[in-house]
């Protein structure tokens, strides 16, 4: 099962409601707890933010927030590789690097 998480912990950048967001961060410490619960065969939930998004649109700067259970329970839409979390649409991306490596 694919996780919106997952992605989020290799993505380099965000795209949210078609806005791309560089500037993303997520909680570790939430995270580390939600680990440790996986470790010890505990169910983990959290209302916690484990998500900060910002966005400069023009003048203007959006933020979202959201909690981790939300991260968890987001919607993967396989058609254009996105998730679907609280009514707003979500893409992760990950930088490409170029070897130099001769093969």
């Amino acid at each position: 099962m694919t996780y919106l998480l997952d992605q989020l912990e290799t993505a380099d950048m965000l795209e949210i409601d078609g806005l791309h967001a560089f500037d993303f961060q997520l909680d570790d410490g939430l995270l580390d707890q939600a680990d440790a619960a996986a470790e010890a065969d505990e169910s983990f939930a959290s209302d916690a933010t484990v998500l900060r998004i910002e966005v400069q649109d023009g003048r203007e700067r959006k933020s979202w927030q959201f909690s981790y259970n939300a991260v968890m329970e987001a919607d993967y839409q396989a058609a254009d590789d996105s998730w679907t979390l609280d009514g707003h649409q979500l893409r992760c991306f990950s930088a490409t690097t170029a070897s130099s490596d001769d093969e």
